[in-house]
């Protein structure tokens, strides 16, 4: 074993035990953490979905997208000014990555939310941990490119070598938690891995920090390292947590995944159709990509009446909510200039009040416009 990398990892476990033990922050629902109504009772989320970074690292296309996707992400912040920001999956492109700490590129997509001293949370998509997949035109006359490898790689007879295998689910999350105050992210219950970003955050009353007024849930949805799928296991766990912290269902819940579930097509409009009502949205230019299977969240979450909302990813060309029994199923906005697709970037933004609650959303585009708004209560009647 490599002694560089032994310390490396001997450090990082200390980090983590300072941290939090076994670098989840302890408690539950994040309690203290700061996340409560501003004292006129309102609390805006931004949602930065599919930025993809990292993408053709090796040549000049991949460094220009991440360089727009800077800009959207500054323009969305500038504009709406929220209140916490959640990253929601496909932060960055591993598959295209060819180097070990993907980390790099993961941190300078939460950069501008740093920067502005906004916190925030992230959860995975089924591109940030994928195997590298060689591109065949570095087997061509150009050659393989300059590889830049980093420090922890190791060293075989004198050559420095280059590790392959991309950064895990869990060293990604690892890093943004001891690295930066403002991240609320959590890796979640061991007995729920692979799926790593698992855990629900408290956004509490403007009058009591330790008063719950909204429960946000967050679960990995898989794909990259492992298949496409919400488990049965996660579905026990969410179960679990609600009743034990909203045990009447008196407090509204958001939920927040990547890959959305298999529900989606149910209530989809028909694939390049126009959006119509009930649904609210902008582009609807593919059919839902979907989870491989369904082990029971969507009924699990049309059981529970605080249940409001679910927020996905993954299709880029897809941006409209549509009401699924008692709540709405709701896509975000393609934020990243990474990725397929060349539809205008944008975020979805979500807007609350506390008293009574209320809850609003609409995408805010890159050039400042900004469209789609729709009450997400009371929720209309699907005839579908």
């Amino acid at each position: 074993m490599n002694r560089r990398k032994t310390v490396f990892d001997a450090l990082l476990a200390l980090l983590i035990v300072v941290a939090g033990g076994d670098g989840r922050r302890r408690g539950g629902p994040e309690f203290g953490k700061g996340l409560r109504f501003s004292g006129s009772g309102s609390f805006r989320i931004a949602l930065f979905a599919d930025l993809h970074y990292g993408e053709n690292a090796w040549d000049d296309w991949g460094p220009k997208q991440d360089v727009s996707s800077d800009r959207v992400l500054s323009s969305v912040l500038d504009q709406e000014m929220p209140d916490f920001v959640i990253y929601l999956g496909d932060v960055i492109t591993a598959n295209n990555l060819p180097t070990q700490n993907a980390s790099i590129y993961w941190d300078q997509a939460i950069s501008p939310t740093r920067d502005r001293g906004i916190p925030w949370a992230t959860l995975f998509g089924n591109h940030d941990d994928a195997s590298f997949e060689w591109p065949l035109q570095w087997f061509s006359a150009d050659g393989i490119p300059e590889i830049h490898c980093s420090v922890a790689n190791f060293t075989v007879a004198g050559e420095k070598g280059c590790s392959f295998r991309g950064t895990t689910r869990i060293e990604l999350m690892k890093a943004e938690i001891i690295r930066n105050s403002l991240s609320h992210s959590q890796y979640g219950p061991k007995n729920l891995w692979p799926g790593v970003s698992n855990y629900v955050l408290q956004i509490s009353s403007s009058q009591d920090l330790e008063s719950p007024s909204v429960f946000l849930y967050f679960l990995d949805s898989g794909g990259g390292s492992y298949p496409e799928v919400i488990s049965y296991a996660q579905v026990k766990w969410f179960q679990e947590q609600s009743q034990a912290i909203n045990p009447f269902a008196v407090v509204p819940e958001l939920i927040f995944w990547h890959i959305p579930s298999q529900a989606y097509k149910k209530v989809a409009p028909r694939p390049k159709s126009t959006i119509k009502c009930p649904c609210v949205g902008s582009i609807n230019f593919e059919e839902v990509a979907s989870q491989e299977g369904e082990w029971g969240m969507m009924d699990t979450l049309l059981n529970r009446s605080s249940v409001k909302a679910v927020f996905v990813g993954h299709n880029h060309g897809l941006d409209w909510c549509c009401p699924h029994g008692q709540l709405w199923l709701c896509f975000a906005r393609h934020t990243g200039h990474g990725g397929y697709g060349d539809w205008p970037r944008g975020s979805r933004i979500i807007q609350m009040t506390e008293h009574p609650f209320s809850l609003t959303s609409w995408i805010r585009m890159e050039d400042g416009t900004n469209h789609s708004r729709v009450s997400l209560l009371p929720v209309p009647i699907n005839l579908k």
